[in-house]
This record gives C-alpha cells, structure tokens and sequence, in this order.
C-alpha cells in the first residue's frame, strides 16, 4: 500500500466511524434539539468520508494487479482486487474488516453517555481542526480540497463540543463529576492522534500531509484553555494507547462494523 492511500484512508476512517458513532445518539439525545445538532454532525462526517474514499477508491484502481493483492487483507475486498473488478467508495468502507481500518481507537470508544459523547468529540474536533486546517496547505490539490471543504464543518464542531464541555464542567456538581470521569476515561486516547507512524512522516516529508507536532501545539493550548473554563483538570497520566492507525483495534470496532456492514455483506453489491 502506498503512503497517500494509507493516509487517505487514515482520514476516511475517522470520520465514517466518528460519523457512526454520532449516529447511534439519533432519536436518544436528552432533548431534541441536539439530536438533530449531532444527526447532522454525522452527516458532515460521513459526507468527508465518502471523499476521502472515493479518492481512496481512485488510487486502488490505478494499481497494478500485483499492489492491489497486497493492500489489504479482508477476503471481500481481496476477491475483487485478484479479478480487477473497479473498487468505489462504498467498497472501501463496507468489504474492509476491523484490521484494515486505520481509524483512531479515539473515535471507537462507545457513546456511553452525554458527557463521555461530549468529551470525545471535544478531544477529536479540537484536533481535526488544528490538522485540516495544516492540510489546507497540502501540496495534494485532492487533500487540500478536501480540508478547505471540511474545516467549515469542523470549527463548528469543534464550538459545539467546546460549548458543552464548559456548560456540564462549570455547571452541576454532578455533570462536573460525569465530564471529569470522561476526560479521564479518554485521555490515554490522545495521545496516538500525535504519534507518527510510516504514513504520517512520508507524507509530512513529500509536503502532502500536517506537522502533528505542531498540531499537539496548537492541540494543547485550545483543550488547556476550554478545560480551565470548565473547571475541570487535565488528566496527569501521560501512558497513551496506541494501534489504531495501524490497524489493532478495541474490541468495540468489531462490534460496530458488524452492524455497519450487514446489508452490503449480506446482499453484495445491492444498489438502492
């Protein structure tokens, strides 16, 4: 597999998963105004999903038959690479299994509930802010497109997860204790969105993808400043769990693409 399509679908596959996960809130948030704030949340995400994998999908086509069987291990997407059938998006997000998914463990973690919600999309859109917003500047016209389109999308999540974050931190004393505990649940969870792996610095280095350095700069100073507003205290663990991008998941993903992927399983290459 090449750099560009790892790290396209590094990008592809946080935001199908985070998107599936905002969905599963749809008819159950605590009032109905923010069920539709995060129904259409994950519809923005989902909508940059589908980009991304198309570009995925394009790359994998212009293969030769050789890189094509050597990309990815699931048995549905394997066949069609050895028959060189032409791959599109939905191939790519529904013929993959959990090990050929580079999403953060981040964005796996179950809903639980409204404070847990909260705190990891704070955690996640503060950091896709600070990295499209660096891929604006790629020299890949497709990625930085896709980042220019995208980060209307993502400064508004990330003022809505901001907001909340304050409003349960700073409000009662049991919404402090429930967002604290989240912050804490999920913090060993950061720090693999700053951890380069092969992708990240080759393509850091072709001039293609973000300094994740510098967005942990950037990262840091926004989550210190939303987290003092709130009153609560940035977990001092500093152990982080890692395996995501490199296709070792929690148990949770399995779970999840189990569901997501039923019907295009069940009935292959159904079309609505």
């Amino acid at each position: 597999m090449t750099h560009l399509l790892d790290y396209t679908l590094q990008l592809a596959d946080n935001a199908v998963i985070m998107g599936q996960r905002l969905g599963e809130w749809c008819g159950h948030a605590p009032i109905l105004e923010q069920d539709i704030a995060l129904t259409n949340t994950s519809l923005d995400h989902i909508g940059r999903a589908r980009n991304l994998y198309q570009f995925a999908a394009e790359q994998f086509n212009a293969m030769t038959a050789e890189e094509k069987a050597g990309c990815f291990s699931s048995v549905a997407l394997y066949n069609k690479a050895t028959q060189n059938a032409v791959v599109d998006e939905d191939d790519m997000a529904f013929l993959r299994d959990a090990w050929d998914y580079k999403n953060l463990l981040l964005v796996e973690q179950p809903n639980n509930d409204w404070a847990f919600t909260v705190a990891r999309s704070f955690l996640y859109d503060t950091f896709n802010f600070y990295l499209f917003t660096a891929l604006k500047s790629s020299n890949n016209a497709t990625i930085a497109a896709i980042a220019e389109k995208s980060l209307k999308e993502v400064t508004y999540h990330m003022r809505w997860s901001s907001e909340w974050v304050i409003r349960l931190g700073d409000g009662t004393e049991e919404s402090h204790i429930l967002m604290q505990q989240s912050l804490n649940s999920l913090w060993s969870y950061t720090g693999e969105m700053f951890t380069p792996n092969a992708a990240d610095k080759a393509m850091l280095e072709a001039g293609a993808g973000a300094d994740l350095s510098r967005v942990k700069q950037q990262w840091d100073e926004r989550v210190k400043a939303i987290t003092e507003e709130a009153t609560l205290t940035i977990p001092a663990n500093s152990w982080m769990q890692q395996g995501g991008k490199d296709g070792r998941h929690t148990e949770h993903l399995g779970f999840m693409l189990a569901d997501m992927q039923f019907m295009q399983r069940a009935y292959p290459d159904m079309e609505w």
